[in-house]
């Protein structure tokens, strides 16, 4: 069914492996027929319903699907709340690239992550453990340092409880943030990320890219542009940035591809 279309493209409802995801059709799909998972924020909400990044991933023929996966932090822990039998992380590497490659016969590495918040600290996690299948990733406010808020009391926020259903204390769950997943000698290829200094997670951002660039790992990022801190606002204002970034850079994946 079909939940929301403009001249650039059109949405609709899908289900892979029993759980609900939205798919973008660009009204002109890009040439080299690429592709993009987006991984929602906390907050759940739908990219479908989002017209500045529909326009901007339509405007470059990028092929979407966001799946959903509810307050998972799209980790590769269990959670009843998202599946009896498969982490949220299996679901994305495994049962959504299976339904690009199924629906659209497109294949990493031309399939990249984008993601916002918790989706954002997700899109990079799963890039530094799988880079040879992401080797593009980008990420808005990525919630990277989710384990300093596991020594909060619950009553302080509503990001509490759904970690404690993962995370059996702040050490485990720092045990499985992006920056810990950093290999010296194995990244993506292409890797961005964004945070406004404004932004409560901004921290985490910042010892990311202090571990990279120690590492003297490849990466972009821009930990100075201000327009909002931790909201919508600030993403939108980054969407362009952002989708631009992956669209060259799946392109440059498209050109390592054998002829």
């Amino acid at each position: 069914m079909v939940q929301n279309s403009s001249p650039s493209g059109a949405w609709s409802s899908v289900e892979i492996a029993g759980h609900r995801a939205s798919v973008l059709e660009p009204t002109e799909p890009h040439p080299h027929n690429l592709a993009v998972i987006y991984l929602h924020a906390v907050g759940c909400e739908d990219l479908a319903e989002d017209p500045v990044f529909t326009a901007e991933l339509a405007q470059r023929g990028l092929r979407v699907i966001a799946p959903h996966s509810g307050e998972s932090w799209w980790s590769d822990r269990p959670l009843g709340d998202f599946d009896d039998s498969r982490t949220a992380e299996h679901y994305v590497v495994h049962d959504v690239v299976q339904a690009i490659q199924e629906r659209w016969a497109i294949e990493p590495p031309r399939i990249g992550l984008v993601g916002v918040s918790m989706g954002g600290q997700a899109a990079l996690r799963m890039a530094y453990r799988f880079p040879g299948k992401f080797p593009v990733a980008a990420a808005i406010s990525p919630a990277i340092d989710f384990h300093q808020w596991l020594e909060r009391p619950t009553a302080q926020t509503d990001i509490v409880p759904g970690l404690r259903k993962l995370y059996r204390d702040p050490e485990h769950a720092r045990q499985d943030t992006a920056t810990l997943h950093v290999h010296p000698l194995n990244w993506p290829r292409h890797q961005f990320f964004c945070s406004d200094p404004l932004d409560h997670w901004h921290e985490g951002a910042d010892r990311l890219q202090m571990k990279l660039s120690s590492l003297g790992i490849p990466h972009q990022c821009d930990l100075v542009t201000s327009a909002g801190g931790h909201s919508w606002d600030y993403f939108h204002a980054m969407a362009p940035r952002v989708v631009e970034f992956v669209a060259q850079s799946l392109e440059q994946e498209h050109l390592r591809l054998p002829v």
